[in-house]
C-alpha cells in the first residue's frame, strides 16, 4: 500500500505567514493561495491593498503548480517562447508565481501568489514552501 503526505492547517497556516511576511517587508501588495494535491483551495490570504483580482490569479497559479507539478514559470516561458497553442490547454494560472509543494518526492499541493513583478511573485511562493523545511 502506498502513503501519501497532506497539507494540515499547520502547514497551510505557516505558509501563508510566512508569504505576508515576506510581502509585508518589501512593501508588497499581494494575495497568496495554498491548494491541495486535488488543487482544492485550502488557503488565502488577500494583504490589505491588494487588487480583487489577485485572489482569482493566485488560486489558478496554486492549481495549475499543483496539477502539472511544475512551476507555472515554465507555462510562461513555453508561451512567450512561440508555444502559442498552449493558450489553448484547459489551464488557468499560466503566468509566473505558482510553485508546487513537494516532499519526499510527493506533489502534496502548490502556492500561487500575484500582485507584483513575476519573479517577485515566484520569490513569495518559494520562501513560502521553504519554511516547511526549516
Amino acid at each position: 500500500m502506498q502513503q501519501k503526505f497532506i497539507l494540515g492547517l499547520a502547514e497551510v497556516n505557516a505558509i501563508l505567514n510566512t508569504a505576508q511576511q515576506k510581502a509585508q517587508q518589501n512593501g508588497w501588495k499581494i494575495t497568496v493561495s495554498v491548494v491541495d494535491d486535488s488543487g482544492e483551495l485550502v488557503g488565502l490570504r488577500r494583504l490589505d491593498g491588494a487588487a480583487p483580482m489577485t485572489a482569482m490569479i493566485s488560486a489558478q497559479k496554486a492549481r495549475t503548480a499543483a496539477f502539472s507539478h511544475k512551476e507555472t514559470q515554465f507555462f510562461e516561458e513555453m508561451i512567450n517562447n512561440g508555444r502559442n497553442a498552449f493558450l489553448s490547454a484547459p489551464l488557468h494560472g499560466l503566468l509566473e508565481g505558482g510553485v508546487p509543494i513537494v516532499i519526499e518526492g510527493q506533489v502534496v499541493g502548490g502556492v500561487g501568489v500575484s500582485g507584483v513583478k513575476a519573479d517577485q511573485d515566484a520569490q513569495v511562493a518559494k520562501a513560502s514552501i521553504a519554511t516547511m523545511f526549516d
